[in-house]
């Protein structure tokens, strides 16, 4: 195909040595960015092969910090394009995950697609995907395939169950993993046994963050060694590594009555107060401490030689009795302010049960910059989560840029860094390897 033989002879003819390729303190131009202006990440740059959730949230992190991510979507478009509430062809979901990503759409079940993608590995640091184990290679994407064209590059792995073992080839979305790996049950136990899945994708967020930091990694051994290596995070193992109380369930010796197992905040008391808000106390109320901090706080010293509540395990024993004497006394309370005060003065923090979307309404969300309103691409904003970090010297960290359509980027990008002109990115679309959908 004419185009595919034009990306390659550009590519061959600027094929960079393992010198002059990018890495934290030389961009791919070569320059040195003044690092007054500079994000950490400036200079790297990200073939994006994810979709839905764990990918593009690890992405959108690297992108956050000022890496230049490039999303490469295949035809269909991203599942989370189809999601609602949606405005001009955007759906938020997808904004909040890809704003600031540049986007291409390359059919990589295609010789010619994946042809392509092999070349602009030359001009990446990193590629993640997140397909399941076995999909790259017949792509013709393999490690080793990819890591002959560039040996830098850090090719990084999101799957269910890892790229070894045997569940390798089991399907796995977040539901399934945190069902697996205990955190369903956990719920459920904390709540009567009466077990049902929440709302939140655990195992895809701590996924992608935990991919992020190893790509982080990876980047600075690179600096060490100037080889790049291959990363594989599955969300099973995430999610045994993020369970605090998993050493609990591992425990196998005989542990005392008269101590709380591993904090055990699925106890934590929520309580009304008398303007009808409702607010946790952060504490086991029968732990020992924390119980002398209750009573105090509630007034009543003398719980404490009540034959009820004189041990942790009494009172663990007759918890829903000591739980029932802290809700009637939260209604005592008259208001937030008081309530606050009141068990701060007794060493106890307190938060409001807000719904959500409520805490970034708060003067301190305000003041924190906890959102940003993105272009919605048609003269309106859509209003996202901003990134949570703060850096001295960096001041642009955060969500910069706009949310892409499908393949909005596909020239650009190709002309930019393949030397493609319009003749040869025209055969492409003709030949069905690239695609777009503008609005």
């Amino acid at each position: 195909m004419v185009a595919l033989t034009v990306a390659s002879r550009v590519c061959a003819a600027s094929r960079r040595s393992a010198a002059s390729l990018s890495s934290f303190a030389i961009g791919h131009d070569g320059a040195v960015p003044s690092t007054s202006s500079r994000s950490p990440l400036s200079g790297i740059r990200v073939l994006d092969l994810t979709r839905v959730l764990s990918g593009p949230h690890c992405t959108r992190m690297l992108c956050d910090l000022g890496a230049d991510i490039v999303k490469i979507e295949p035809p269909a478009g991203d599942l989370t394009r189809f999601s609602s509430p949606r405005r001009n062809g955007l759906s938020s979901y997808f904004v909040q995950q890809n704003t600031g990503k540049r986007n291409l759409s390359i059919d990589l079940g295609s010789a010619a697609g994946s042809a392509l993608l092999l070349d602009l590995v030359e001009h990446a640091d990193v590629l993640i995907e997140n397909y399941r184990p076995g999909v790259m290679d017949r792509l013709g994407l393999s490690t080793d395939i990819v890591h002959d064209r560039n040996p830098r590059l850090i090719y990084a792995s999101i799957s269910g169950y890892g790229q070894t073992g045997p569940w390798v080839h089991r399907r796995a979305y977040a539901p399934v993993v945190e069902a697996e790996s205990g955190i369903v049950a956990s719920q459920g136990n904390a709540r009567g046994g009466a077990y049902a899945k929440d709302p939140h994708s655990h195992a895809d967020v701590y996924t992608g963050i935990e991919m992020c930091t190893a790509i982080l990694a990876a980047l600075f051994q690179r600096e060490q060694t100037g080889v790049g290596q291959t990363i594989d995070v599955s969300m099973a193992e995430t999610m045994l590594y993020v369970n605090e109380h998993l050493h609990d369930a591992l425990w196998t010796d005989e542990v005392s009555p008269e101590v709380i197992r591993s904090f055990r905040p699925g106890d934590y008391v929520v309580m009304q107060i008398g303007s009808g808000e409702s607010y946790i106390v952060s504490g086991h109320p029968a732990e020992r401490g924390s119980f002398d901090l209750f009573i105090a706080a509630m007034g009543q010293p003398e719980l404490a030689n009540d034959p009820r509540f004189a041990t942790v395990a009494a009172r663990v024993e007759h918890y829903d009795e000591l739980r029932a004497l802290l809700l009637e006394f939260a209604l005592t309370v008259p208001d937030a302010l008081s309530f606050e005060r009141h068990f701060g003065e007794h060493g106890l923090a307190t938060g409001r049960v807000r719904q959500p979307g409520a805490l970034a309404d708060t003067e301190w969300a305000v003041e924190r910059s906890a959102t940003v309103h993105v272009d919605d691409r048609n003269g309106g904003t859509v209003r996202i989560p901003n990134a949570p970090w703060k850096f001295s010297g960096a001041p642009d960290v955060g969500v910069n840029g706009i949310p892409k359509y499908r393949g909005e980027d596909n020239r650009e990008v190709l002309a930019e860094l393949l030397g493609l002109d319009s003749d040869a990115l025209e055969q492409l679309e003709a030949d069905g390897v690239l695609s777009s959908r503008l609005p």
